[in-house]
């Protein structure tokens, strides 16, 4: 399911998005920038390890480092923010890609808890023509809000929607 005008990903960059970790990584600094030390406390993840992920991402276009600052014990550290890049491209049904969303979407529900989700689950009868349409109407509306200015003190939302054959 894609919204219109996405163009199809490199092999990098698909590369890039194969990983549950580096999409919560986007996520978590879709409207927040974060150093490296945050991110690793965020995901319950080695420093390290986060870094290696947080390279990969900004050699790919998808973070980009924000100017240094100064942390609480006057270290120089570079937050790093979402450039939105992954929003606008096509995986082209990549497996890794594909894999890596519903990793990305489990780890965040377990981390969430089922207090906060709002699920529902529908089964429609559509045509082949008719799926496409429901698609890009879905689509449509996604991106009417993605486009819409960051507010402060708004509540980010996360959304999952998969559209699939129901056997």
């Amino acid at each position: 399911m894609l919204p219109a005008k996405r163009r199809p990903a490199t092999e990098a960059e698909a590369a890039a998005l194969a990983s549950g970790i580096r999409l919560r990584i986007i996520r978590l600094t879709f409207s927040e920038a974060l150093t490296n030390k945050e991110l690793a406390e965020k995901l319950g993840r080695d420093p390290a390890t986060t870094l290696h992920h947080v390279r990969k991402l900004v050699d790919t276009g998808f973070l980009a480092a924000q100017p240094p600052r100064r942390g609480t014990r006057g270290a120089r550290e570079i937050p790093y923010l979402s450039t939105g890049l992954s929003w606008t491209l096509d995986s082209c049904g990549d497996k890794g890609v594909e894999q890596a969303v519903l990793e990305a979407y489990l780890a965040e529900i377990a981390e969430t808890g089922f207090e906060g989700v709002h699920q529902s689950r529908l089964v429609v009868q559509v045509a082949p023509e008719e799926r496409a349409e429901l698609e890009t109407r879905l689509n449509t509306l996604l991106e009417e809000f993605r486009a819409r200015p960051r507010r402060p003190g708004a509540e980010r939302t996360a959304v999952y929607l998969a559209t699939y054959p129901s056997t």
